[in-house]
């Protein structure tokens, strides 16, 4: 996280205000013979301005009546006039910066009400003039630390809202990965659980079902080892040996073999396939995992023995047309699911169609030859990129 700027050190500042305070006092001094010599006291209450500035982030409540005091102290002995007054502006400064407004606002009161009753004491034309002067400077010192108040507080408030969406970027993001993990895991083991059941029941009449069904086991769970792996390491923040690409719609097919393989029927209809295969990443991965999910939920609960995948592309592919949609249909002659509350499965797809714009419908299909059957429809509106010449990429 990055940290804010919190101003110089105070030691530094403690020190520079020392030293310049001594040093322009010993000269003010030397040209107003008039006043009180220097002496030990006066250097004791010099200095106990710039020591009450280390106590900014300590005690800041004591650092600015501390300063005034001191300064206060030293003017009413009778020293000469000078850069004395530096410790009590910058007090009053990073007192209201702090966000101590009352007691700012009580202090400079107090001192610009000493100014002024010391000039009408006086009677002293130019005193009146300088006492203005010294209000109307405290006045500034107060609303030049509530201005830097205001900017530091809005400075920090931005950051806040960057870290709270860099956070929620991050927390979507794991989101979809465990969506990822959920989806591969659900058809690998779908898969495996289907082909160990029918080896174990085959097995003793038929023993060459044995290698098959091992095969099919073994890929499956190459697949999705490989793929977890990737997922994982994101997840734990290490850097994947090679990245996983995203998958896309021409690995649909793969998804029907392996669904054939678990002894479902399954048939995959794509039209305007070429066109289908520009589609945008996201868009082809929501669709990809769609499909993925709704055969592994036919595999698992339907009772089904035949699927139908349709993907069609609505709508010509012109630039920045938006009537154009991908639907997506997987049809089964399954038991369906009406009446069943939706499961993990059905809420991932439902919150992959709702992250591309789309949406997702569920509802039994009485239609021959998939009768009784039950339908998983996904439209998904495309965004086609601007038509022009490639821009190579960085």
């Amino acid at each position: 996280m990055q940290r804010r700027f919190r101003g110089p050190p105070t030691a530094a500042i403690v020190v520079a205000v020392a030293i310049f305070e001594v040093v322009g006092t010993v000269f003010a001094s030397a040209r107003q013979p008039d006043h009180r010599p220097l002496d030990a006291l006066a250097f004791v209450l010099v200095l106990a301005g710039p020591a009450a500035l280390s106590l900014r982030r300590r005690a800041p409540l004591v650092m600015l009546p501390a300063a005034a005091v001191s300064v206060g102290a030293y003017l009413a002995l009778g020293y000469a006039w000078g850069p004395v007054f530096l410790a009590l502006a910058l007090a009053i400064v990073l007192s209201a910066a702090a966000g101590k407004r009352w007691q700012t606002w009580a202090v400079a009161g107090a001192c610009a009400a000493v100014l002024v009753a010391g000039a009408a004491a006086s009677g002293d034309e130019f005193a009146v003039v300088r006492a203005f002067a010294g209000t109307s400077w405290l006045a500034i010192l107060v609303l030049v630390g509530e201005g830097i108040r205001l900017r530091t507080e809005r400075v920090a408030e931005r950051h806040r809202q960057r870290e709270a969406r860099e956070q929620a970027a991050r927390d979507e993001y794991r989101l979809a990965l465990a969506r990822d993990i959920h989806d591969v895991v659900a058809h690998s083991l779908s898969l495996i659980n289907v082909r160990a059941s029918v080896a174990l029941h085959l097995g003793e009449k038929d023993p060459e079902q044995f290698r098959p069904a091992l095969e099919a086991i073994k890929a499956a769970s190459k697949d999705s080892l490989a793929e977890i792996r990737q997922l994982l390491g994101v997840l734990r923040e290490d850097a994947p040996l090679t990245p996983a690409p995203p998958p896309r719609l021409d690995r649909i097919p793969a998804l029907a073999d392996d669904a054939r393989r678990a002894g479902l029927e399954v048939s995959v209809t794509q039209s305007e396939a070429t066109a289908v295969q520009q589609l945008p990443d996201a868009v082809q991965e929501a669709a990809y995992r769609i499909v993925q999910e709704a055969l592994t939920n036919v595999v698992r609960h339907s009772g089904a023995r035949k699927a139908a995948v349709v993907l069609a592309l609505e709508g010509p592919p012109p630039a920045g047309n938006p009537g154009t949609q991908l639907t997506v249909t997987v049809d089964d002659d399954g038991a369906g699911a009406a009446g069943v509350p939706e499961g993990n499965g059905v809420t991932g797809m439902r919150e992959r169609a709702a992250a591309v714009g789309g949406s997702l419908h569920l509802a039994s299909l009485n239609m021959a030859p998939l009768r009784p059957g039950w339908r998983v429809r996904a439209v998904i509106p495309v965004a086609w990129p601007p038509a022009g010449p490639a821009r190579e990429a960085p």
